[in-house]
């Protein structure tokens, strides 16, 4: 009996086939990997005779040691194989052959497996060990909790390592992050189950099982807490808002692979350092990377509500913008009602119970006010809806809530899954519906709102942009006076410009001026705005933000403010000849000068997933002013399709200027 196992001699895990029906032929390496609630393929060859069939068992086991027989599970071949339940059909059988089809359960936990075979007789058991695959969400299967139905946002939301990240809003565009994501490059997946592992073990609870892995639920919870360090939990990221003088500044990353890779040889230690939205692009990579359809979620002038009143008050924080993620998965313990986009933001800004972690806060949850549901609900609600504590304005927060379209780099904009019409009667029923489900008072907006319409203003003003905002350039910006009555009014607008951080918060003042203008009844005019770069070179920061306001009254109305972001000079990025898989190919990067300064301490650092192993960097000797310095390299396309060469400039005028380009890799 125990002979086919004694002779076992190959495992064939049909690599290929399993994996393009799996969707999860990306990922390197020799090991198998699959997703849940979908049948693979296995063949075993031996110098033996195959026993019968109904005295075959599979094993398979999945955990550290002390987990396993949590997870240990035995099987026999059947003719009836069920999604609820582990299973093996065979498929075909010789003298020393046996290919079975190995069914995996809808709802299994997700990680590494170990599965074995034994023979089981009245005498003796005698088992031998296949070896490992990995077993994932399955977002193709529509009983998988992760289902998602529309095959183009699955190959954007669990396919694509390429992604944009919106930083400022502009018109319909807006200053964009390209991020490479990586998430089936080599070692990618490894580092995520060690990371799930390891965030299992420290926000595991008494009455928590490793059962928890099939739940995307508690994996987006313990996720969440993991990309950030700040509860001893060995996170991936360092939040920092300060001087980087011990590690790199958050704008010098463009993908995840890099932070990975650091945290994984540093034997866990955290990465310094990270912001908004590389703890939202890794959490991308991570999520993306175990199955889970995930996307990044940028949200212009967003709240931060600590106290839970849904009032932000003038000790706490409006950023200028906040980047978290969206996840899709079902909310069996909401109803489902409440399935589909599901909010998780591993910034460190919100502590649950358990950790420094928010979500996953469902979207519809936070659209309806229903801010009394788990998990961090209201704080989210705060994030995009919240009102200011002593003013008017009720519709600031929470503005062209973006993210990157499906299948293009183009802006998407979401706000209105996130809250109803601004101002209108139905978004101030939600608001005041969710007070009351936090059991606090009426909201002063109601009061505040008779006030705005008996306050109306005589003077309308808005500042416009009049030429591109460029670092190295004057800026030139108006502001544009209408007065709204039917008699003269004189003003004396006080202008100033300051340089902000990304919390809102003036650093530097960098301009300031005031002119008496006369309005006639219905007349409007404009202010020139110019800010020599002269004035405001030595008070950016990294951020490059510029805070404009002018106030020419005391009445409502009588004042205005916007802030600008310059944007950084690009390279020029070529592929000299056609890129294709396994051939080199050499790119031509060129950088201008376009100062009137010299340019120095230039460092080019280029990564793309499929393109090149690992960053390459390349220091930049001197440019004079309006000179320009073409770099030449090679990449090594390892995959099909299209593909992103992100390359970062940095010099002593401007740091991570971040470019791309899509290159179209052929067979």
């Amino acid at each position: 009996m125990a002979g086919f196992l004694a002779g076992l001699v190959n495992t064939d895990w049909k690599l290929k086939e399993n994996t393009i029906k799996h969707h999860t032929d990306e990922y390197p390496g020799k090991e198998l990997v699959v997703r849940r609630g979908q049948a693979f393929l296995i063949s075993l060859t031996s110098k033996e005779a195959l026993p019968a069939a109904d005295k075959l068992i599979f094993t398979v086991e999945t955990g550290s040691e002390t987990l396993q027989a949590e997870t240990r599970v035995a099987f026999g071949i059947t003719s009836t194989p069920s999604r609820r339940s582990w299973s093996a059909v065979q498929t075909s059988a010789g003298y020393g052959s046996l290919s079975v089809s190995i069914l995996s359960p809808v709802d299994a936990a997700i990680g590494r497996y170990q599965i074995s075979i034994k023979t089981d007789s009245s005498r003796s058991i005698h088992s031998s060990s296949l070896g490992t695959f990995v077993l994932l969400f399955n977002p193709w299967m529509p009983e998988d909790d992760v289902f998602m139905a529309n095959e183009a946002e699955r190959k954007e939301y669990v396919l694509s390592e390429f992604g944009i990240i919106f930083k400022t809003f502009k018109n319909n565009g807006g200053c964009l992050l390209p991020w490479d994501y990586g998430q089936f490059e080599d070692g990618i997946l490894d580092i995520c189950l060690s990371m799930l592992d390891m965030g299992l073990k420290y926000y595991k609870d008494s009455t928590a099982s490793v059962s928890r892995l099939s739940d995307p639920i508690h994996i987006g919870q313990v996720l969440s807490a993991m990309i950030n360090f700040d509860d001893g939990d060995r996170g991936v990221l360092y939040g920092w808002w300060g001087a980087c003088s011990d590690g790199k500044d958050p704008c010098s990353w463009s993908g995840s692979v890099e932070i990975l890779r650091q945290w994984e040889s540093s034997g866990f230690e955290p990465v310094r350092y990270g912001q908004c939205w590389v703890f939202a692009g890794v959490l991308t990579t991570v999520l993306r990377c175990i199955g889970i359809p995930t996307r990044i979620i940028s949200n212009f002038s967003s709240g931060c509500d600590k106290n839970e009143n849904l009032i932000l008050e003038p000790s706490e924080l409006t950023w200028n913008f906040h980047v978290w993620n969206e996840c899709w998965f079902a909310r069996p313990d909401l109803g489902c009602m409440y399935n589909g986009w599901q909010v998780l933001d591993a910034t460190p800004q919100c502590r649950s119970t358990t950790g420094t972690r928010c979500g996953p806060a469902s979207v519809k949850a936070i659209k309806e006010g229903d801010v009394d549901l788990p998990y961090d609900t209201a704080f989210v609600f705060s994030e995009v809806n919240a009102d200011i504590e002593g003013s008017l304005d009720t519709t600031s927060i929470g503005q062209n809530i973006s993210t990157k379209a499906v299948g293009s780099n183009d802006r998407l904009d979401v706000t209105d899954n996130y809250k109803y019409k601004e101002g209108s009667v139905k978004e101030r029923e939600i608001f005041a519906k969710a007070r009351a489900k936090l059991n606090l008072k009426t909201s002063h907006s109601e009061p505040a709102r008779s006030l705005r319409e008996a306050a109306k203003p005589s003077v309308f003003g808005k500042i416009k942009v009049k030429s591109p905002l460029e670092i190295g350039k004057d800026v030139h910006l108006v502001l544009r006076l209408t007065n709204l009555g039917s008699t003269t009014e004189y003003l004396t607008p006080n202008m100033a410009a300051w340089s902000i951080h990304n919390t809102g918060k003036p650093i530097h003042e960098i301009w300031k001026a005031s002119i008496l203008v006369t309005l006639g009844p219905k007349e409007e005019k404009e202010i020139p705005i110019n800010i020599p770069y002269a004035m405001y070179k030595q008070y950016l920061l990294i951020d490059n933000l510029i805070q404009v306001t002018a106030s020419w009254s005391k009445k409502e109305g009588g004042n205005v403010s916007r802030v600008i972001i310059l944007e950084k000079p690009s390279v020029t990025i070529k592929v000299l000849g056609e890129a294709k898989v396994g051939k080199e190919v050499k790119v031509a990067v060129t950088i201008d000068n376009c100062f009137d300064e010299e340019l120095k301490d230039g460092v080019l650092k280029v990564e793309g997933s499929g393109l090149l192993e690992k960053t390459f960097k390349k220091n930049v000797p001197p440019l004079n002013p309006q000179d320009s310095y073409r770099i030449q390299f090679k990449i090594f396309p390892r995959k099909s399709g299209t593909r992103y060469l992100l390359v970062n400039f940095s010099n002593n005028k401007f740091q991570d200027s971040v470019t791309f380009q899509d290159i179209n890799v052929v067979d």
